[in-house]
């Protein structure tokens, strides 16, 4: 059974599910294209080629960009944004490439569930909570053994709208009266907070809290008294504003704690979905609560995942099987395009411990292997790494990334050291949660108030990966790069030679790597000086 799968709004997908496997999924946002894009016709095309029959269903998650009519009136082929119960979907027959096939929408809120209950290690019949917390909804479930999903309470409406208003409060590029955040403000803050001291809230940031957090989600400008608060337009380096940045983010988790703390109470499995289970620190809070008998998060927690929850909601109805089999590595192959300038580059075959030697050396690096990764977090196969034990490091590499010096760099780390050097004692390969540093020669990957949101690498979850970081380790000791993503600012991973090519020069890249191959730039200075120093034979095709 092949179900074709597609999420047209923002963070859309294309996806395949076969015979219970995700064999693929094509992002909008990826190949260089804006990030949170909506899906288009090139997607559907990628996706289309990808095909080898025409589909038994072809379904599309509950929301999409020109929905507002059928949001206030209905609509006989969206399923909704909101809805739980399994006689909302709306379903009919449709023709393709002369084939009938079944047409299927379900609702964006329950795309998000089932895409963390399908994806989760939890086998079929085990009952679960899920939270669900986004844009628009804030709201807790309980998923019994025959995946009857009931509400527990809406906690908070638009809780990532919220999260991300706030960051446009110190900057003065926002207007004021801007009805939602940037689509980039959410993430941004997550970095913000990281920089609190978590000082008590004065007067005026209480009521300015109460404002922000109680009532209906309203714009900054709603508030009488804005011209008095401390923190408007004084910029995101203002200590002040970095410090309510981590007294908001913890009043949002609260709220949500004191919810769960009084009603999920039977010790359950928790999955969450939605855009704000991207936020490391509050997955690490809610297992650290002790309330739920395990966490789950999907690497695809934002809309990235609602196609794949649709696709599981379709074969759910027809098998009564709502589990998948997926690998993180599912998107499309690197479109190679020939070898670049040979005038530009020096190649040398695949050897991991010339290229562990490299990033000793401070060189930093583009590395491309296999599949994309699906979400929006590197993972190591459309990445950019360098060693992580400067500062310097990480200064530069967000100065390759054209972003503000605030953001932090992510590790990425061999499983067997992962205690060692970040008190990690489980695999974390989807960079969703954060962990304390044991040490202060990671400089570059360890954010300042000491934690880190850590991937772990394993010869299964990303061979090729693993066995660079083994090279690495037996050059310096530590199995440990830092690893951020390979893309223009502002747009989604890079899927094409000729991208990479011009990221190098462009962005001052000393060179890539990939699927073993290593080209480094002739133009680079720190590429120049470590081939002075090479031994004569050097590797060099």
């Amino acid at each position: 059974m092949q179900i074709l799968s597609y999420n047209p709004g923002h963070d859309g997908a294309v996806v395949l599910l076969k015979d219970g496997h995700l064999k693929f999924s094509v992002e909008a946002e990826k190949d260089s294209n804006y990030r949170h894009s909506n899906v288009t016709v090139a997607d559907l095309l990628h996706a289309v080629g990808e095909l080898e029959t025409v589909p038994d269903a072809i379904c599309m998650g509950g929301w999409w960009p020109r929905d507002h009519h059928e949001y206030l009136h209905g609509s006989r082929r969206n399923g909704g944004y909101h809805g739980l119960g399994l006689g909302d979907a709306k379903t009919y027959r449709l023709r393709l490439m002369g084939n009938d096939t079944d047409y299927f929408s379900s609702s964006h809120e329950r795309s998000h569930i089932l895409c963390a209950f399908g994806m989760s290690p939890y086998p079929s019949g085990t009952p679960c909570y899920a939270l669900v917390w986004e844009g628009d909804i804030g709201t807790f479930y309980e998923i019994d053994r025959n995946l009857d999903i009931t509400r527990l309470g809406d906690v908070l409406e638009q809780p990532g709208n919220r999260y991300g208003l706030v960051y446009g409060l110190a900057d003065p590029t926002f207007p004021k009266d801007g009805p939602y955040p940037r689509a980039s403000d959410a993430g941004k803050l997550m970095a913000l907070a990281s920089f609190s001291s978590r000082a008590a809230p004065s007067a005026a940031e209480s009521e300015l809290l109460a404002f922000l957090l109680q009532g209906p989600y309203r714009r900054l400008s709603d508030y009488e008294g804005l011209s008095r608060v401390p923190h408007l337009n004084v910029g995101l380096d203002d200590p002040g504003f970095r410090n309510f940045a981590g007294l908001y983010s913890d009043a949002i988790f609260e709220a949500f704690h004191r919810f769960a703390a009084a009603n999920l109470t039977k010790g359950l499995p928790l999955v969450i979905a939605g855009g704000c289970g991207l936020n490391c620190d509050w997955n690490t809070k809610w297992r650290e609560t002790g309330l739920f008998a395990d966490v789950f998060v999907p690497p695809v927690a934002n809309d990235s995942g609602s196609a794949i929850g649709t696709a599981i909601d379709v074969q759910f109805r027809r098998t009564g099987n709502a589990k998948i089999a997926w690998d993180v590595y599912s998107g499309l192959d690197f479109g190679a395009g020939g070898a670049p300038d040979p005038d530009r580059y020096d190649a040398y075959e695949r050897d991991d411990g010339l290229v562990a030697d490299m990033l000793a050396n401070g060189l930093i690096l583009g590395w491309v292997h296999g599949r994309w990764e699906i979400g929006p977090r590197a993972l190591g196969a459309r990445s950019i790494l360098a060693a992580p034990f400067d500062d310097a490091t990480r200064i530069r590499l967000n100065e390759i990334k054209r972003r503000e010096q605030f953001r932090p760099i992510a590790p990425v780390c061999l499983l067997d050291d992962a205690r060692r050097w970040f008190g990690c004692n489980r695999e974390s390969p989807y960079m969703l949660y954060t962990y304390r540093a044991t040490t202060d020669a990671l400089a570059a990957v360890t954010h300042v108030n000491g934690t880190a949101r850590l991937q772990t690498v394993t010869p299964a979850s990303n061979g090729r990966l693993h066995d660079l970081l083994v090279a690495f380790k037996a050059r310096t000791g530590f199995g440990v790069l830092c690893n951020t993503s390979l893309n223009f600012n502002g747009k989604g991973c890079i899927n094409e030679m000729a991208d990479l090519d011009t990221y190098t020069v462009d962005n001052g890249l000393d060179g890539f790597v990939v699927d073993g191959r290593a080209y480094l730039s002739k133009g680079s200075e720190r590429y120049g000086a470590y081939k002075a120093g090479m031994a004569p034979a050097g590797g060099i095709l």
